[in-house]
This record gives structure tokens, C-alpha cells and sequence, in this order.
């Protein structure tokens, strides 16, 4: 069972999901602005999923310190990438989102590909 790319492969989803977080906590307006899409009214609602992207971030910081060990975190990372992929492609797919939406689902599907790879290797026989 070859699992050394989990740690490598956790850091990666934590620094992800920490650095967009970031982003748009220090400057979601300015992202906002320069894909040319209207914020929402006000900035608590894009800083608040921000601030849990951080939280998932710490997670998978988390779950790169020993991935077997750690293993029952990793649904939750499954979860948030298939809450993400299932809103933002619905939308997609049936009516319209801004186009600044889809890079990240599309990274997310990927994540979440992995992910569950992921989670199938660190389980035990």
C-alpha cells in the first residue's frame, strides 16, 4: 500500500483551501472587482465561507501529520468538495454562475477525486 504521497498531498489541500481563504477574507471585494461580478450585499457572507475554507484548511494540515491516523477527518474534506462541485456545477448546468465560480469547482472535482482515494488507501485490512 503506497501512501507516502498523502502528506505531500494533504499539505497541498490545506495551503489550497487556506490561500483562497485568505484571499477573500484580505480582499474579496478586489477579487469580486476583478472578475467584474457584484458582491453580495455585504461582506460577512463571502468572509464566513471564507473563514470555514480556513477551518478546512487547519483540518487537512491536520491530516497531513499522519493520514492513517487521522483517517475519520477525511470524509469531511469529502463533504466539502461535494458541496462545492454539486452547487457550483448545478448552477452550471441549469441556469448560470459567474464564471469566477468554476476554476475551483473544477479543482475541487480533482480534490475530491483524490480525496477519496485517499481515503480508501488509508484504510485498514
Amino acid at each position: 500500500m503506497n501512501i507516502k504521497w498523502l502528506k505531500p498531498f494533504f499539505i497541498v489541500c490545506g495551503l489550497y483551501d487556506g490561500i483562497l481563504a485568505m484571499a477573500f477574507i484580505f480582499a474579496g471585494p478586489r477579487i469580486f472587482e476583478w472578475f467584474d461580478v457584484i458582491p453580495p450585499n455585504h461582506p460577512a457572507y463571502i468572509q464566513f465561507s471564507a473563514f470555514l475554507l480556513l477551518i478546512f484548511a487547519v483540518m487537512f494540515f491536520r491530516i497531513a501529520t499522519d493520514p492513517v491516523k487521522h483517517r475519520e477527518l477525511i470524509p469531511y474534506g469529502i463533504g466539502l468538495k461535494i458541496s462545492y462541485c454539486s452547487i457550483a456545477f448545478w448552477y452550471e448546468f441549469t441556469s448560470d454562475i459567474a464564471d469566477m465560480w468554476m476554476p475551483w469547482a473544477w479543482a475541487d472535482l480533482i480534490f475530491l477525486v483524490l480525496l477519496i482515494i485517499a481515503w480508501n488507501k488509508t484504510a485498514t485490512r
